[in-house]
């Protein structure tokens, strides 16, 4: 079992793990992109004073204003540990509100204020941005996307090697 796991986590290699090199494993070529990913988000988003993860929230919000908190955790891959205090942030930022439904209080519902809809025409600049700092097409950033997804939805799966 231990060796298959092994096979599994250096995909493609012909040569024993103790001998890999770090450029040759697709799993640290993923890791280092997302650092590369959150370090060029970072500077993008630093005049809005808002992380990555804020801003896929308002981005969400933007799409679909009225979300609850259980939606938002649904799409953005969030547990409520992590997202109920990033909310809160952007609630003190006066970006959001949060609101319980008056028929089950359960259940809170996510709705951007007049400042987060403010935002709409800068974020909606990001994703530009951001293909300019990667040197690509939009053509080639939806294949990469694709793929992504494709990747993604086979390791949910956990179809075997």
């Amino acid at each position: 079992m231990v060796h298959n796991l092994i096979a599994c986590h250096t995909y493609g290699m012909t040569e024993s793990p103790a001998a890999a090199r770090l450029d040759t494993m697709l799993c640290f070529a993923v890791y280092s992109l997302r650092r590369d990913f959150d370090h060029a988000y970072r500077e993008i988003l630093r005049p809005f004073g808002l992380s990555y993860t804020q801003y896929v929230v308002l981005v969400a919000l933007l799409r679909e204003s009225g979300l609850t908190v259980g939606r938002l955790s649904e799409l953005l891959g969030l547990d409520s540990g992590t997202l109920s205090p990033l909310l809160k942030r952007l609630e003190a930022r006066g970006l959001l509100e949060r609101c319980r439904d008056s028929e089950d209080e359960r259940i809170v519902h996510v709705e951007l204020t007049e400042a987060g809809e403010a935002l709409r025409a800068d974020l909606d600049d990001v994703p530009r941005c951001f293909g300019q700092k990667l040197g690509i097409t939009r053509e080639e950033a939806d294949a990469l996307i694709a793929q992504a997804h494709g990747l993604s939805e086979h390791l949910k799966e956990g179809t075997p090697a």
